[in-house]
């Protein structure tokens, strides 16, 4: 099973329509701060932090790992991607292994309601159907998450159950390279 990511790491940066898609660098510690600490970004996600303690805590390159995607408009940026494996002792798997690819994004608030999570997410996809064909990635959000589900059909996930985690209902998905139209 290859990692999520595919293919060398840090990946060359690939460009969308309107974004960049690299690796972390130095220069994005202050947007990494402001995610985590962002009462918004933290609504479906168990809170933000506090600024202070992420300031002492975020290292100089934030986020520098396999499956991290910065996305980046006009030079600065404005969330991230990631592609994990899921965790086999959380629920919501369709792998008899589990361990399945999980996407996930981050966007700070400015830059919701544009269509950048849907762009940045569908790149990271095609990017994992060319590195590891035929493998289902999921998504796992709060039923709450309006936004999230909306974009979650959109990018071709299907529903496969509900579930208590967290305290909250999630809906988890799956996405499939055979069956994912966009």
């Amino acid at each position: 099973m290859a990692e999520p990511g595919g293919g060398t790491w840090p990946p060359a940066p690939s460009r969308t329509e309107r974004l960049v898609l690299r690796a972390s660098e130095a220069r994005d510690r202050a947007a990494f701060i402001e995610l985590f600490a962002s009462p918004e970004v933290g609504t479906y996600i168990g809170g933000s932090g506090p600024r202070a303690e992420l300031e002492r805590a975020v290292p100089e390159v934030p986020g520098r790992r396999r499956g991290l995607f910065v996305i980046e408009l006009d030079g600065t940026m404005i969330g991230m991607v990631t592609l994990d494996r899921r965790d086999a002792g959380r629920p919501g798997h369709v792998l008899p292994d589990a361990q399945e690819a999980e996407l996930g994004y981050l966007f700070l608030p400015e830059a919701w309601g544009h269509g950048y999570a849907a762009e940045a997410c569908a790149a990271v996809l095609d990017r994992f159907a060319a590195t590891s064909p035929g493998e289902p990635v999921v998504l796992c959000t709060q039923s709450a998450n309006e936004r999230a589900m909306r974009l979650a059909v959109k990018l071709g996930f299907a529903e496969v159950e509900r579930f208590e985690e967290f305290g909250a209902e999630q809906w988890f998905g799956v996405w499939s390279p055979v069956t994912a139209c966009r």
